[in-house]
């Protein structure tokens, strides 16, 4: 496994590079080959290359990501590395181990029929070219386990916040900052204003959240104007909202589309909307249990559940009514940053687990 896993580590894949996706896919398909018995169905979507396996008729999706947020030359910087029980490398964590797991899970099965295998290649910038795949197999299924890496010490992830991403335009009107700036309007203030207005915003959306598992509305990058010396005739605030309902991401969206400025002469245009459905615990209560009980016939510790904020392509699954567990994956931590990491010592055991879960849910359907 950890032969794998460097293997796939040391094949950068940043969401961003076409190319590198396409080589990332190579080797990926590659070691699923050598896994499941058969090579994948290669489907590039917009110059996006995605993988699909399908054994008889589905009714299981195993559903991971091969692309990460690694810029391109990220090895140098943070090579792979194995010390003390630790491997570390860009993506090592989100979630090239969760895809080795999955293969070794699948692999000591005497059977894979009614397996389905979907790896995509843009879960880091949205999913925008693999949705339509990814929601036409959780159609055909019982469930779907997702291999994301798992919340703090090995938490499988119950429930996700929705995601919604805004772009707030204000369009003004540009004069000489210094000869006559009565004669501009300032799109900046019309920006800080609305930058002002979101804890306000998300506080209204809520309605009966739980305390912390609120909706928030994060201003994230903001830009304005040319130069110094000129009112600024336009000006832009990305916006990422987080709910924890469908209620509360159709109540932000209906603010936002509501939002106004007082800036006299002004026009406001609002870009984007929602994205990802919610994770509710309830599409991953039932599953949840059965992992519990597989966990206690394998003699593995108890399990624990958690819900968390950050989103991934189970909510997609769960919005469209299939039941969704996530957090399957790699144990470690520091998604995204320089201490990213794995413990490689959790990762036969969360492959027994999978192999148990896949096989019991395979049965009953």
């Amino acid at each position: 496994m950890v032969a794998d896993l460097r293997e796939l580590v040391e094949c950068e894949s940043f969401s961003a590079d076409l190319d590198a996706l396409a080589r990332s896919a190579d080797v990926v398909a590659a070691q699923g080959t050598r896994h499941l018995g058969v090579p994948p169905e290669r489907l590039v979507v917009d110059g996006v290359t995605h993988l699909r396996w399908v054994f008889g008729t589905p009714r299981v999706l195993l559903l991971g990501h091969h692309d990460t947020v690694w810029p391109m030359g990220s090895l140098e910087t943070h090579p792979w590395s194995l010390e003390d029980g630790i491997a570390r490398g860009p993506g090592v964590f989100d979630m090239k181990t969760g895809l080795v797991q999955m293969f070794h899970a699948l692999g000591s099965l005497p059977s894979l029929e009614g397996v389905c295998v979907l790896v995509t290649g843009d879960e880091e910038t949205g999913s925008d070219t693999s949705r339509p795949l990814i929601e036409e197999m959780a159609r055909q299924c019982a469930a779907t386990f997702v291999l994301e890496a798992s919340g703090d010490g090995g938490a499988l992830k119950t429930a996700r916040k929705g995601t919604s991403a805004y772009e707030l335009v204000v369009h003004g009107k540009a004069a000489h900052s210094g000869l006559e700036p009565e004669k501009g309007i300032n799109a900046a203030i019309g920006a800080a204003q609305l930058i002002l207005a979101m804890e306000g915003l998300a506080r209204r959306a809520d309605g009966d959240a739980q305390e912390g598992w609120r909706t928030t509305a994060t201003p994230t990058m903001a830009w304005a104007g040319t130069t110094t010396n000129t009112v600024p005739a336009e000006a832009t605030v990305c916006v990422d909202v987080r709910v924890p309902s469908l209620g509360a991401q159709e109540r932000v969206d209906t603010a936002m589309r509501a939002l106004e400025i007082t800036v006299p002469g002004a026009r406001l245009e609002v870009r984007g909307g929602p994205n990802r459905p919610p994770l509710e615990e309830s599409s991953s209560a039932d599953l949840f249990e059965r992992a519990c009980a597989v966990a206690r016939r394998l003699g593995l510790p108890p399990l624990r559940s958690v819900a968390v904020g950050g989103a991934s392509d189970g909510n997609f699954t769960g919005g469209i009514g299939c039941p969704t567990l996530d957090g399957l994956g790699a144990v470690g931590g520091g998604a995204h940053a320089d201490h990213e990491h794995v413990i490689v010592a959790e990762m036969v055991p969360r492959a027994r687990l999978l192999a148990g879960l896949v096989e019991e849910i395979v049965r009953d359907a």
